[in-house]
C-alpha cells in the first residue's frame, strides 16, 4: 500500500479524514501534529494500533523534520490540515497563524518540492499535494450570491489573511515550479470531535452545563454549514480525481444564521436532554458584543465539484446536527479531557490582549 502524509491529523476535521481513509484499507496513514491546544490524540484513540497507522510528533515548519520524514516515509501524497484555526484566537493573538499558517505552509511546500523533483518518474507523475483551506479567504458576501473559485479574495480577520497567504503559495509553487498541488475551499464544519470553542460544540456543552448562550451581535450571520464526513468524502474526491492545479470549492448547501444555529441546538437539547425546571434551552440564550470585523455571510458554490468529480453532500442538515449534539453528550470523557487547562469557554476574540 502507497502512504499519505497528513499534517494537523489530531485535529478535528484531520482525525476525521484519517479514520474515513483507514476504513477503506487502501492505503497507509502517517500524521504529523505538533499538539497545540486543538490537537488531540484522543481523537484518534481507537485507531493507535492500527498497523497502517503512524503519529509523529512535530511542526510543519521545523523544515529538517519534515524532510527526514518524507525521506523515510516516501509518500505518495501529502493531505495538509495543519493550521491554526480559529478566528477569534487570531484576533487576541496573530502571530502564531502567521506562523503555522503562513511560514509553515512555505516550509512544507519546500521539502515537498524538494522531495517530489528527485522522486522516480512514475512516483513523481502520481504524486500531490492537497491544501485544506477555507471559505473565509473570500471575505464577507450582501444578501446574495455565493463564493465560486473564481471569487476575488478579501480576507478581513488574521485568521483569513494568513489562509489566503497559504493559499496563494500553493498556487505559486504548481505555477512556478510544477508542483501537482490542489486547493479546497470549504464551508464551515461541524461534527464528532470539534473543539468545544467552535459555535455548535459550546453551544451544547454550556448548555447543559447551565451555563449562557452568548450569540454574537444580533446573531444574523450567515454560514453554509458542512457535516465532517461529507468534507472527507469532498477531500478524497479531489485527491483521487481533481486536476492539479485546480481550486474546488466544497459546501454543505446549509446557510444558516448563527441564531438560527443556536435555536436548533437548544430545540434538540430539549427533546434529548430535557432541564429540570421543563423550560427550554432557549431562555440561556443571551446576545453579547459582536466579534471586531464579523464577517455578515458566506454561502458557497460548490457546483464544480459536484460536476467534474461527481461529488455530493449525503447527509442532511438535521440529522447531522443530532449526531453531532448526541456525540457530544455521550462522550463527555473526551470533551472533559480535551478541555482540561486549555479552555473554559471563556469569550475570546474581542482584540483586547496583545
Amino acid at each position: 500500500m502507497e502512504t499519505w502524509l497528513v499534517t494537523g491529523g489530531a485535529g478535528f476535521i484531520g482525525s476525521n479524514f484519517i479514520r474515513h481513509i483507514l476504513a477503506q484499507n487502501m492505503v497507509k496513514i502517517v500524521n504529523l501534529d505538533k499538539l497545540t491546544y486543538a490537537g488531540n490524540l484522543l481523537s484518534l484513540s481507537d485507531i493507535t494500533h492500527n498497523p497502517d497507522y503512524t503519529f509523529v510528533r512535530g511542526a510543519i515548519e521545523d523544515l529538517p523534520l519534515v524532510q527526514d520524514l518524507l525521506c523515510r516515509c516516501r509518500p505518495a501524497t501529502i493531505v495538509n490540515f495543519a493550521a491554526e484555526s480559529h478566528v477569534d484566537r487570531s484576533i487576541d493573538g496573530p502571530g502564531q497563524f502567521i506562523q503555522t499558517n503562513i511560514v509553515g505552509t512555505f516550509q512544507l511546500l519546500e521539502a515537498a518540492r524538494a522531495y517530489w523533483l528527485q522522486a522516480p518518474p512514475g512516483t513523481k507523475a502520481a504524486f500531490r499535494f492537497i491544501h485544506i483551506s477555507t471559505d473565509e479567504v473570500y471575505g464577507s458576501l450582501g444578501s446574495s450570491g455565493r463564493f465560486s473559485e473564481r471569487s476575488a479574495y478579501a480576507p478581513n480577520s488574521p485568521y483569513s489573511a494568513s489562509k489566503a497567504a497559504a493559499d496563494h503559495l500553493v498556487r505559486a509553487y504548481h505555477h512556478t515550479y510544477g508542483l501537482p498541488v490542489l486547493t479546497t475551499n470549504c464551508s464551515n464544519n461541524y461534527g464528532p470531535f470539534q473543539f468545544p470553542e467552535k459555535l455548535i460544540p459550546l453551544m451544547t456543552l454550556s448548555a447543559v452545563a447551565g451555563k449562557e448562550l452568548p450569540v454574537y451581535g444580533d446573531g444574523g450571520n450567515a454560514r453554509d454549514w458542512l457535516y465532517v464526513l461529507d468534507h472527507c468524502r469532498a477531500i478524497q474526491a479531489v485527491l483521487v480525481k481533481g486536476t492539479p492545479g485546480q481550486v474546488y470549492n466544497i459546501g454543505g448547501g446549509n446557510e444558516k444564521t448563527n441564531l438560527e444555529i443556536v435555536h436548533a441546538v437548544c430545540d434538540l437539547l430539549d427533546r434529548l436532554q430535557p432541564r429540570k425546571d421543563g423550560h427550554s434551552y432557549r431562555r440561556q440564550i443571551t446576545f453579547v458584543q459582536d466579534r471586531p470585523g464579523h464577517d455578515r455571510r458566506y454561502a458557497v458554490d460548490a457546483g464544480k465539484i459536484r460536476r467534474e468529480l461527481g461529488w455530493n453532500p449525503k447527509e442532511t442538515f438535521d440529522l447531522g446536527l443530532r449526531k453531532t449534539v448526541e456525540w457530544y453528550l455521550g462522550n463527555p470523557n473526551w470533551c472533559r479531557e480535551t478541555l482540561r487547562g486549555s479552555y473554559y469557554g471563556e469569550r475570546l476574540g474581542l482584540g483586547t490582549t496583545a
